[in-house]
């Protein structure tokens, strides 16, 4: 079985966040984060999960992820995100990136454990160290589809 754990951060939520994910793989692990200057945590939450399951490189091995996040655990475990696609997304958030999951979902189909963030969990703790180390750095990565969605709301381009 591969193990993934997953987390995401933002300082201000809005504000500057990152991700963090761990690979596990019999004796193999793999830590993956990104820090974005202006982002959700939410986004980073469910950006986590989608590095992840990129960074796969065989199918066929079940796949179990673990997750702080109700809101991305409980949009796939209890099926939330198949009735959004049917609607087309409309009136949700973070369109772009569940369009980006729903692929791999459907090519991996994990199972989803949720767990209680900051309890103690070495590898959550882990990829919460990650994920805050992430949107602390200098020269952050633009989420793009973030800033555009952001910028057409407010009417100002």
């Amino acid at each position: 079985m591969i193990t993934i754990y997953t987390d995401g951060a933002a300082k201000g939520n809005p504000g500057p966040g990152g991700y963090g994910t761990v690979l596990l793989y019999k004796d193999l692990k793999k830590e993956l984060s990104e820090g974005y200057r202006l982002t959700t945590n939410n986004r980073m939450e469910l950006l986590a999960v989608i590095r992840g399951l990129e960074a796969l490189k065989i199918e066929g091995i079940p796949v179990t992820i673990y997750s702080d996040s109700k809101y991305v655990v409980d949009a796939v475990e209890k099926g939330w995100i198949w009735s959004w696609q049917k609607k087309g997304f409309k009136d949700k958030k973070n369109i772009d990136l569940w369009k980006q999951y729903i692929p791999l979902h459907m090519r991996y189909k994990p199972k989803f454990i949720w767990v209680k963030g900051h309890a103690g969990n070495p590898l959550n703790e882990r990829c919460d160290q990650l994920a805050v180390a992430a949107a602390e750095q200098k020269n952050l990565r633009i989420d793009q589809a973030y800033e555009n969605e952001k910028n057409s709301s407010t009417g100002l381009f």
